[in-house]
């Protein structure tokens, strides 16, 4: 019987791997792990902290991170919700003018990122800007006791330039929900003595809910998220109290404590979402699919129409965009800076390194639970998306402490050995902020992956299989020619978002490192907006890139 069993293993290989446990299995609960350990971390600092401040943070700060926080969720999930939903409204169920440009151009903001609205409203609308200084002389006011003017640097303020840098997520999903709704739904609710306001709340709404909801859940997410806007409009949320108590306070474990926090708001709104779309559904009932007949609206409505859908892409893009080009013009020498180009090319290969990592890794993991015998790697995969929804800062206290901790025992152990003590090797060097920007931004080229490999179908698998490909070679041969262009775009948009991502890099960063979403954040926080606003306008370059792609493929569609 012993013999036969060490037969079989001979023939067969173990009985572990004979279970599934192939390299596929093992690769993708490899990136998995990686995914989820600092999260893990986090966890385990908060529980176990060298020195327990949480009471303390309970009874002062913490109270005031949240409710900041929170309502900052609340608001700028309903403002996004309000605006994107109203446009894809507009712009797929009515004709007027300017429709067609203003359709892709509504997704122009999503290049801007929040800090860089924020940077141009304060400019604009503070006591020293163009708008008050023309008030002042307009009237002849002498000082700010001799009118009112609403504070810049407030909630209300950060609020509005969050809305209306992400309410593009709700319009991207509702206007393609208001596209796939069949024109046949709302000539009942018409026959039925509805209006077309009653049709749009009672018909349209509902069917449209669990895209707009998802959109807005994005909203709420990349909020929580947010640093630049937030600290630049001295609101104090929870990711500003991790800076606080961590570089502030130096309190590693009140830190993760507060991060443990945002974790729990970010799984409280993945949870709330999900339940709203298992409660009530919607569904088309009808057989027959009719494409939208645009409305034509009258004279007047027709040009309320086409301002309320200009007034979001004039305030989310033109603006900023607008004032970051008048400082850059004012003083054309700030483009030749040595600290700019060397952010430049520090954000390029950051960002390259990144897209291709998260793109074969995403590549890897999807075509391994394609191909797996094991369930595994297609039950891991939900799990690895968690690091999106996370934010940068909760993310990078994951990332630095273990890192540090690892850093101190290799060079203990080669001090002990040679006598050499080499510092900090993975803290002290950008391995580090390439590692979160992984976790960070994984769940985006797994996603695009997932979706391209789902496109191919198995039967290509079997036909390359039975002219002598094995796994990998039917992959280069057949999968990846076919995938192409889905991976090319996969790369960009991880590319663009590494390139956007502010706090997790402003933590992890190597000491005289920046990149250039870190150098327009250190410029414009001392007040140096022309210093700032040529890297400000790299980083809406970039971030266009994937916009105008989406926008070509959406008039396409």
């Amino acid at each position: 019987m012993a013999d036969r069993i060490a037969q079989e293993s001979v023939a067969h290989g173990p009985r572990f791997f004979r279970a599934g446990w192939d390299r596929w299995t093992l690769g993708a609960l490899a990136i998995a792990a990686l995914v989820v350990a600092p999260l893990i971390a986090v966890a385990l600092i908060a529980l176990f902290p060298t020195e327990n401040i949480w009471p303390h943070l309970v009874s002062t700060v913490l109270p005031r991170y949240l409710a900041n926080s929170l309502g900052l969720v609340i608001c700028v999930g309903g403002a996004t919700a309000v605006i994107g939903t109203g446009c894809a409204w507009l712009t797929t169920m009515c004709a007027f003018p300017g429709r067609r440009w203003l359709e892709p151009l509504l997704f122009a903001p999503l290049a801007v990122p929040a800090y860089i609205g924020a940077y141009a409203l304060v400019d604009l609308l503070e006591y020293a800007g163009p708008v008050q200084g023309a008030l002042r002389e307009l009237f002849g006011w002498r000082s700010a006791r001799d009118y009112w003017f609403p504070e810049i640097r407030s909630f209300w303020a950060a609020a509005t330039v969050l809305s209306l840098g992400y309410y593009p997520y709700v319009y991207l999903l509702a206007r393609a929900a208001f596209r796939e709704q069949s024109v046949s739904a709302l000539e009942v609710s018409r026959a039925l003595g509805q209006g077309p306001w009653g049709s749009f709340w009672r018909v349209a709404v509902p069917l449209a809910r669990p895209a707009i909801f998802i959109g807005a859940a994005v909203a709420a997410m990349e909020t929580l998220n947010d640093f630049g806007a937030v600290d630049f409009f001295a609101v104090q949320t929870l990711t500003t109290g991790i800076f606080s108590i961590w570089l502030e306070a130096y309190n590693a474990g009140g830190a993760a404590q507060i991060a443990c926090v945002m974790l729990a708001l970010i799984l409280g709104l993945m949870l709330v979402e999900r339940r709203s779309r298992a409660k009530r559904r919607y569904h088309n009932m009808s057989k027959r699919y009719r494409p939208v007949e645009r409305a034509r609206l009258g004279p007047v409505a027709r040009w309320l129409a086409f301002l309320a859908c200009l007034a979001p892409f004039a305030l989310g893009f033109l603006l900023p965009v607008g004032v970051m080009l008048s400082h850059a013009m004012d003083d054309p020498a700030v483009w030749q800076r040595a600290a700019l180009w060397r952010a430049g090319l520090n954000t390029v290969w950051l960002s390259l390194l990144t897209a291709v990592i998260a793109v074969a890794a995403g590549l890897f993991m999807v075509y391994g639970a394609r191909n797996s015998a094991s369930r595994l790697p297609r039950l891991l995969a939900p799990v690895t998306q968690v690091g999106y929804a996370a934010p940068g800062a909760v993310i990078a206290v994951g990332v630095l402490i273990p890192f540090a901790a690892l850093d101190h025992r290799v060079a203990d152990g080669i001090e002990a050995l040679t006598g050499h003590d080499p510092g900090l090797i993975l803290t002290g060097s950008t391995a580090a902020v390439v590692f979160a920007y992984l976790v960070r931004f994984f769940a985006v080229a797994q996603g695009a992956m997932e979706s391209a490999m789902g496109r191919v179908t198995p039967s290509m698998d079997m036909a390359a299989r039975s002219l002598g490909r094995t796994r990998g070679g039917a992959l280069r041969d057949v999968h990846l020619p076919m995938i192409r262009s889905s991976i090319l775009a996969a790369g960009m948009v991880v590319f663009v978002d590494t390139a956007k991502e502010l706090p997790a890099t402003l933590i992890l960063r190597p000491f005289n490192f920046d990149t250039l979403a870190t150098h327009t954040h250190m410029q414009a926080k001392s007040e140096q907006l022309s210093a700032a606003a040529p890297s400000a306008l790299a980083i809406v370059a970039l971030g266009l890139l994937p916009v105008v792609l989406l926008g070509l493929q959406k008039r396409q569609g």
